[in-house]
């Protein structure tokens, strides 16, 4: 296992849509033993392979509290199958755009489908904290960032302090 370099906005790579996977064989598994690993390294929830610059359809997560024992998920080819027309407003960050955080509105439950580590076929549902994190991390596999559901201004604001956080550093 290894940490690898997260992207961080404006990288280009961060827009690009990642491609479906053909199989999970112990490549990909080796992949997915790096990100976890860069995330909690980061510390993050959540990481999608675009972020390490890997466009591929894959996302790792881990939702346990500091105190509790890790509980990582994998998700690879993941879809959205349906999702709740109430929407759940919840104050969001990313390690692509570090020490940014603002309100995103998403829907408050999704079903989703995916494979796991094991190449398994899951479907599940999700709400709350997990509903929120798997599609903020789905959006990346499309190239969209968090900041993409705000403002113009409050992107453009939260660019411009990643860079002058990145130039100073």
């Amino acid at each position: 296992m290894a940490i690898r370099d997260i992207l961080i906005v404006p990288d280009l790579r961060l827009k690009q849509v990642s491609t479906p996977v053909e199989q999970v064989d112990d490549d990909l598994r080796a992949l997915m033993d790096d990100m976890l690993e860069t995330m909690y390294d980061a510390p993050g929830i959540g990481l999608a392979a675009i972020q390490i610059g890997v466009a591929k359809r894959v996302i790792v997560m881990d939702l346990s509290r500091e105190d509790e024992p890790r509980e990582p998920r994998y998700f690879v080819n993941p879809e959205i199958l349906s999702s709740a027309d109430e929407l759940q407003p919840y104050e969001e960050g990313c390690l692509s755009v570090p020490d940014i955080f603002d309100e995103v509105e998403r829907p408050a439950r999704v079903r989703l489908r995916y494979l796991n580590y094991q190449g398994e076929l899951i479907e599940e549902d999700a709400e709350g904290m997990y509903a929120v994190c798997i599609q903020h991390e789905m959006d990346h596999l499309d190239g969209v960032l968090f900041i993409d559901h705000l403002s113009r201004l409050k992107r453009d604001r939260a660019v411009a302090k990643v860079k002058k956080a990145v130039r100073a550093a």
